[in-house]
């Protein structure tokens, strides 16, 4: 029997009472105060919005307290446990009597309600009366205490193993860019250099751009200029090839890759040009030349970035050796599919990590409800 099951034997076997939340002995519910932007940011004290922490200043309102968003972020929940400031956005939860009630065993009830499915009427608004008919269970101090103790040492655990993982992730990707950028930096007179329509053969002549009103849906991807951005029913091409980004922010932000291979059925509109190589270690030597190089010489228009096949055909591409090409595609490759993996497997891993946390605490905060007489 483990120590909560003996908690609950001990004192509460016949079931743990169910307290409404408009009890005023226990609970106080009260709106956050003022919609201020606050002008002396950087004080002590943490001020908490909708959703979170929206900036410090030197004055609070609160303390030991969970923040509920009822406006915008209806339903969000955030944790204070010392001193802080909370606007009238969020809905601060108090306990009344620390004697019967713990402010974090509170916290981890609170968080298990589908609480915007509580507020009345169609404006997002989750008021304090939208409280009032919500039951929750109120053990012995010694059994919260309990549940307090596993589900914190819970959250911590989780909280090391996600950075743990992000931090291999980050050291992934520095030592894949520190090798990339190794391997595709070529000194000029060493090896021979074409341009892109030297190498490749151009179907931009090709794209046919569809509005979404006119789109027939299916399986077949439709490309733009970073990557699908739906999916259609035709195609018009069948094979592999490599596109790079014509047009949009992302030409200079450069927060996903602006050239990136396709294979198979594919529609592809006109934000994207369309390149086809004779050897595939070619096409793959060449998309991570372009993923790496500064191409800002090659882009014009400032509030609308746009890569132009005139000057896409402009573009230097180093040509080592085919056996050098390999070398190179096959070792970014690997480099590629680690860090793929670990940035797949990260979110999926806390994800996991989620659903198990919120399956045992929803079940070590479920109670028999004792029958009052």
């Amino acid at each position: 029997m483990s120590k909560i099951e003996e908690l609950i034997e001990k004192y509460c076997p016949n079931g743990v009472e169910y307290k409404p939340l408009k009890d005023e002995s226990l609970f106080h519910f009260y709106y956050g105060k003022g919609n201020k932007i606050p002008e002396d940011i950087g004080g002590i004290y943490d001020v908490y919005g909708a959703n979170g922490v929206v900036s410090h200043i030197n004055e609070y309102n609160c303390e030991d307290v969970t923040i509920i968003g009822h406006i915008g972020a209806v339903g969000f929940i955030n944790r204070c446990k010392v001193k802080c400031f909370v606007t009238y956005n969020g809905t601060i939860a108090e306990v009344v009597d620390k004697s019967k009630l713990n402010s974090q065993y509170f916290y981890y009830v609170l968080t298990t309600l589908n609480l915007p499915s509580y507020k009345k009427g169609s404006q997002p608004f989750l008021s304090v009366s939208d409280f009032e008919n919500i039951k929750i269970p109120v053990p012995p101090l010694e059994v919260q205490e309990e549940i307090v103790r596993i589900l914190d040492n819970f959250t911590e655990l989780t909280a090391e193993l996600t950075a743990e993982l992000t931090a291999e992730l980050t050291a992934r990707k520095q030592q894949y860019n520190f090798y990339r950028d190794k391997l595709l930096t070529f000194e000029q007179e060493k090896f021979e250099w074409k341009t892109l329509d030297q190498i490749s053969q151009n179907f931009d002549s090709k794209r046919k751009p569809i509005t979404s009103e006119f789109r027939e849906k299916g399986n077949i991807p439709y490309y733009g200029a970073s990557g699908i951005v739906d999916y259609v029913k035709d195609y018009i091409f069948d094979g592999k090839y490599l596109l790079v980004s014509e047009d949009g922010a992302n030409l200079v932000a450069r927060n996903t890759p602006i050239a990136f291979s396709i294979s198979g059925k594919a529609w592809v509109n006109n934000h994207a040009h369309i390149l086809q190589f004779e050897n595939d270690y070619t096409h793959r030597f060449v998309e991570y030349y372009l993923n790496s190089i500064d191409l800002s010489k090659y882009i014009s228009g400032a509030a609308q970035p746009k890569l132009n096949q005139e000057n896409l055909n402009k573009i230097p591409i180093p040509i080592p050796s085919m056996p050098v090409q390999k070398r190179i595609v096959e070792v970014l490759d690997n480099f590629d599919k680690i860090c793929s993996d670990l940035g797949i497997g990260l979110p999926a891993e806390i994800e996991a990590r989620q659903k198990q946390y919120e399956y045992y605490r929803n079940k070590l905060l479920s109670f028999k409800e004792k029958k009052v007489d």
